[in-house]
This record gives C-alpha cells, structure tokens and sequence, in this order.
C-alpha cells in the first residue's frame, strides 16, 4: 500500500477508525445484555476519539499536533497471539467478545507497524509511529480487561 501524501495517510486512518467504530456500534445495537451494549458503546467512543484525533491533525498540521504528542512504551500482553480469529456473534461471552476486540486492535497495529516501515519521509513515519501507539493502547487496555475477567472467572 503506497500513499501519494500525508493527506492521503490521514485519510485512510480516518477511514480505518471509522470502520471500527461502526463495527461496535452495530455491534451495540444487536446486543440485549446492557452491559456487553455498553462496552461495545465505549469502544465505539474510544475509536472515535483516535479518528478525531487525526481529523484535528489534518486541520491545525501534523507538525504541531505529531510534536505535541508524547510517546511512551506499551507493553503488549501478547493474549491475543494464542487465539485465532473470531468473528463476532451476537450473544457472545465477555471474554470472546473482548476477544474480538482485542484481535481488531492487533489487525490495526500490524497494519500501521507495516506501513510505518515501508515510509519514506520522516512525518509520514512519525504519523504511523503515533497510530501504532494509540492501537496498542487501546489492545493492552483491552488485554487488561481480558485478564482481569479471567482471573475473577479463576482461570
């Protein structure tokens, strides 16, 4: 996958975040238990915030909002590299829907790990760097969720 510009990199994020939002908003609607419809409302919320977060990229400058942004490591709980992919199915358990959501944010941080790689200029790097860190945010929140629930469950 090669991008013209940065505007075209910007673009496809915003795309990619919208897709998963609408993912767990439909997903929220098919729910009856409230808190499983809940859940997928926070995740929802949370991809639209990374896709607010590049469209305010796009209108004050990447170079302003890339070197306001602080990085730091996350440690990635590496729960979802024994499990294969789920689709998602109304009705679920908590732990496969977490899941489901735990492998979408894997997807997501492969892709941009790859595309940041294969970057030339420096912005555009940068701009894949702070994508990855806001996946594997989300993914070792989630991960997190996924253990606790385990432990409570005495697994």
């Amino acid at each position: 996958m090669e991008f013209e510009n940065l505007k075209a990199v910007i673009d496809f994020a915003i795309e990619k975040e919208k897709e998963a939002a609408d993912f767990y908003e439909a997903a929220s609607e098919e729910e009856s238990m409230s808190g499983v419809r809940e859940m997928f409302k926070e995740f929802s919320q949370e991809e639209r915030k990374h896709q607010a977060m590049l469209e305010k990229l796009e209108t004050d400058g990447i170079d302003k909002g890339i070197s306001e942004y602080k990085f730091k490591w996350i440690t990635d709980l590496k729960r979802s590299d024994y499990v294969l992919d789920t689709e998602y199915k109304k009705g679920m358990g908590y732990n496969d829907i977490l899941m489901v959501a735990i492998k979408r944010e894997e997807k997501a941080l492969k892709l941009y790990n790859a595309l940041q790689e294969k970057s030339e200029p420096e912005d555009m790097k940068k701009l894949f760097k702070v994508l990855c860190q806001e996946e594997a945010k989300h993914k070792n929140n989630l991960e997190t969720l996924y253990d606790d629930y385990m432990a409570e469950m005495g697994d």
